[in-house]
């Protein structure tokens, strides 16, 4: 593997940047950068973190001039930050690669949604046109990809409904804090019912709902209750009944298999849950052909070195199908693997993934190693 010269990276210390920095540390792709620029929005010129071939001061993540002499990009900063930087930057004549986790270019003509256990060919293929711009697809999307993968290797999907139970990372950081700060005043709210023994459950119930349904409680970053709650709906209101979350599902998904003249139907409902990192979701599958239990076990768990099958049994399930059985792993959990009694060709099955890793930091992580081999084959 060659070196990547100049490497720039801008949203380092956000969710996202700090876990793509912590895997690219723990797996040496630092060895093969040959300078790693790290880029700040407010601390331009005061001291950075001591990483390997890292300028030691901050650059200033909005000076074009600096940021045009990287050959790639990682922008872990959010969609503000692409649009605010990224035509103007192409606008400069920069021919560098941009790799973004956000969503703002997602589905441009110009760009590739990166998952390269499904997609390398089609990564590779857009390099060779030219292409510049590669991005990061949505957690819930890019998860269900890699849990199904072996399905869709084996073109056995006709259509998919996915029901997703996302974590409130998938939020930000201050949604997070704010989900425990919600816990802490719903238990200081009851607790002079909770320390008496002889207080109804029921009186307990109702307090809490009756504060869940005040102003009281704490709820500007996530804007709604959502502890002893969940929100059935994620992202902006396409004014048709559909959350952009769940739009996400039918139109990222065909792009990344390369499928927008032959799109697979995938219908999504999207709910926000109280746990801190995980999306789970629960899909049920109308197969091309009829195939038993045990070999689409094989087919998925073979797919790919992440998915780890769970036997379809209570004591597995409750002790490996969980978030807080996956969370900070790069398994992903696939389990409840069963038909259903309206047709043996429609089966259903629950996934659960880290979206922090392969939902997110991992698959920038992996490109930046394509794009090092990729300039070794002397592509470029």
């Amino acid at each position: 593997m060659t070196m990547i010269k100049r490497l720039g990276f801008v949203g380092w210390r956000g969710m996202v940047g700090s876990v793509l920095l912590a895997r690219m540390r723990e797996e040496g792709d630092l060895e093969h950068v040959e300078e790693l620029v790290l880029y700040s929005t407010s601390q331009a010129g005061q001291p950075g973190p001591e990483l390997p071939n890292t300028r030691p001061l901050l650059a200033d993540a909005i000076d074009l001039d600096s940021l045009s002499t990287m050959d790639a990009i990682i922008s872990c900063q959010g969609g503000d930050y692409t649009q605010k930087i990224h035509a103007p930057l192409r606008d400069m004549g920069w021919q560098g690669y941009w790799l973004d986790a956000a969503s703002t270019l997602r589905m441009s003509d110009n760009s590739t949604i990166i998952l390269d256990p499904l997609n390398q060919s089609i990564i590779r293929q857009n390099l060779a046109k030219g292409q510049r711009d590669f991005i990061g697809g949505n957690c819930t999307v890019s998860l269900m990809l890699m849990a199904l993968h072996g399905l869709f290797k084996e073109n056995l999907v006709e259509w998919i409904t996915a029901m997703t139970y996302q974590a409130i990372s998938g939020g930000g950081a201050q949604q997070m804090r704010e989900l425990l700060i919600q816990m802490g005043e719903i238990h200081e709210h009851v607790t002079p019912l909770l320390r008496l023994q002889e207080s109804s459950i029921l009186d307990i119930d109702s307090r809490v709902n009756e504060y869940l349904n005040s102003s009281a409680l704490t709820t500007g970053a996530i804007g709604s209750p959502l502890a002893n709650n969940l929100l059935p709906w994620i992202d902006i209101d396409l004014d048709n009944g559909i959350g952009r979350e769940e739009w996400k599902g039918y139109a990222e998904t065909n792009k990344i298999l390369g499928r927008e003249n032959n799109p697979i139907p995938i219908e999504s409902t999207c709910v926000r849950v109280g746990t801190f990192r995980c999306h789970s979701q629960a899909f049920t599958i109308a197969l091309s052909q009829d195939v038993g239990i045990d070999d689409l076990a094989d087919i998925m768990g073979q797919a790919n070195q992440w998915v780890k099958v769970i036997p379809n049994n209570k004591q597995d399930t409750l002790q490996s199908l969980t978030p807080a059985a996956v969370s900070g792993s790069m398994d992903i959990a696939v389990g409840r693997i069963r038909k259903t009694v309206f047709n043996s060709r429609i089966m259903t099955v629950f996934t659960v993934g880290d979206q922090l890793l392969w939902g997110a930091a991992e698959p920038l992580r992996r490109m930046l190693g394509i794009l090092s081999e990729y300039q070794t084959d002397g592509d470029s």
